[in-house]
Order: structure tokens, then sequence, then C-alpha cells
């Protein structure tokens, strides 16, 4: 096991050797919340759209289900009639240059996996750059645009905002529920409060500490034909080669047992680029990974390699609290 993923393990886990860390963990404190403040008190600029920009973030490191949020939004929004368009930090990527408009069928070494399947399953407008800023000026320089989604960015502060959503993990939680590096906080807990909503992915039921959000699987994709399954075209049983480089795995492989099937998990660093050679084994078997997984691995793939896609489910209470937002952020 790698040293970040046996840090992340004692996280969640509990480890006395956390406690070297607090005094790093202190010093990381200062800096976040100087940094904070200087942006509230306006002691640092921050670029105001135009259009309102809503963040959908995490205050913790690792996956909590931001990018199935964000594939939730923009199909929410368009039905009401909006043009959306969504800003990333392209982790990974190396575009030719910055910002970087992404569209369908760009390497996802270039793009991102993240904005390219983004990009690929709604076909939004959608521009990259660690200035999340500066990405927003240059969309809205291309599209005439209502709404603007920034996908994670809830520490970016330069850019303004006018809605945070953000996203935890049910199962694993806020871990020990301190900061960088002696936990897996972003930010102080206390920042949660200052949140606009808090959505907990894979929560059984609306709750004090925030809305129910899940994934529903909804399909099999063939990686190499697009060939679109159900479920049910693989028996109950099935043993197959589970692959998953995002932010939590195991959610991944959980999913998929759940399903009735017989993974051979496989985990990979998050956003991790793949090679044939790396997705060879045995035995034979089908092999099903993310869909975020999928859009590296299409010009390689086997004819038994699948992508589960899923669907992002928010609560009743959730979906009629964000109808009243836009009513607020885009009066009719």
């Amino acid at each position: 096991m790698a040293f970040a993923e046996r840090l992340a393990a004692a996280w969640y886990a509990g480890h006395p050797a956390l406690l070297l860390l607090r005094p790093l963990e202190t010093l990381y404190r200062r800096v976040v919340a100087r940094k904070r403040a200087d942006y509230l008190a306006g002691r640092k600029p921050a670029y105001r759209a135009p259009v309102p920009v809503i963040v959908v973030g995490n205050i913790t490191v690792g996956g909590t289900g931001k990018t199935p949020m964000i594939l939730w939004l923009i199909e929410h929004c368009r039905a009401r009639g909006l043009r959306v368009g969504v800003v990333s930090r392209g982790y990974g990527a190396t575009p030719p240059r910055l910002p970087w408009r992404v569209r369908a069928g760009q390497a996802a070494s270039e793009a991102g996996d993240e904005p390219l399947m983004i990009v690929e399953r709604s076909g939004v407008p959608l521009m990259i750059d660690p200035d999340r800023a500066r990405a927003v000026q240059a969309l809205l320089a291309e599209e005439p645009l209502d709404l603007i989604l920034s996908d994670d960015g809830l520490q970016h502060y330069r850019l303004a905002r006018d809605l945070e959503l953000v996203l935890i993990d049910a199962a694993r939680g806020l871990g020990n529920r301190r900061c960088l590096p002696a936990g897996p906080l972003r930010e102080p807990l206390e920042r949660l409060a200052a949140v606009d909503a808090c959505l907990l992915n894979g929560g059984a039921a609306d709750s004090a500490q925030g809305f129910a959000f899940n994934l529903q699987p909804a399909a099999l994709v063939n990686l190499a034909s697009g060939e679109r399954r159900p479920l049910d075209s693989l028996p109950p049983g099935q043993a197959v080669h589970a692959v998953a480089g995002i932010g939590n795995p195991q959610r991944f492989f959980a999913t998929l047992e759940a399903l009735h099937w017989r993974p051979v998990p496989h985990a990979f660093a998050d956003h991790a680029a793949y090679g044939p050679e790396d997705l060879r084994f045995t035995p034979a078997l089908p092999l099903l990974m993310t869909e975020k997984d999928a859009v590296k691995c299409r010009a390689f793939a086997a004819a038994d390699w699948w992508y589960l896609a899923v669907d992002g489910l928010p609560s009743p209470a959730f979906v009629a609290w964000f109808d009243a937002q836009l009513e607020r952020l885009l009066p009719r």
C-alpha cells in the first residue's frame, strides 16, 4: 500500500502516529483561515461573474460524488430552460493552452478525465483552467449562458459564488475531523456552517447533517461499441474484473456487490492513466469499470469491457430547495 493510501486509511480508522502531524495541521489551518478571511474582507479581489455561479465541492480529500451531482444539475437546470456552462480545474489535464475548451472526442490526457466525461455525457459547454475565474470569463466570451456550475472549487475563493453545495461520503463521513495532513479536511469543520447545503452521498434519508443523495446504477455500456445493455444482462453471481481509479474505489466495488456480481477488485490511484498492459488480468472475465475510467480506455478496449453508467439521485426535499434557490437567483 502506498504512503498516501496508508495515510488516508489512518484518517478514517485512526492511528496514534497522526499526533505527530498536529503541528503541521495547526500551520495549515492558519493558512487556509487567512486565505478565506482575506477574500471575505476584500483584501484580495474576487471575480464576480455576470451570471450566477454555483460551486459543487467537498471539504474532504478524495471522491464524494461531485461529478454525478454536476451531471444531475446540468439536466435539471436545462429542463427549466436554463443555458448552463461548467468550469473545472481539469486535474491531470495537459491542454495546449489555458483556458481550454473541452470537447467530445478529445484525449483524456489533454482534457482531464472528469471534464471529458461530463462533456461526452451531457454536451455541456465546459472550460478548464486552474484559475476558475479566468475559465468563467473565457466560457462566457464563447457562450451565452444563464448559469455557471463550478466542478469543485469550494476553496478557490478568487471566483465569487452565489451558492455552495458540498458533497460528503455518508459511509466514510469526515474521518477524524481534523485538517490536512493530520486528517482529511481541506478546511476546518466549522466551514460547513457557511455553505448553503450539504448532500450525503449514500445517505438513507435527509437528516440534520444534509440532504440524501444516491448513485443509481442505470446500465452497462460497452467501451468498444457503445452498446448499452440493461443491468440484468450479467447474471447474478457473475465474476468480473472491477477497475476503479477514483477517490474511493471501494464504493464502486460495493456497488457491484450490491448488484449481486462477484467483483475481483483492481483499485488504481484517482485519475490514473491506463495503458493496455495495466488491464491484462487473469482469469479471463468480463471487465467492468467506472465511466470516468472508461474515457481513458476506449482506444484499446477489448470486446468484453464495460462501464457502469450511474445517475445521481438527490432527495425530493433537495430538489424543492434547489428550485427555490434558482427562483431567487434567476427571477423570471
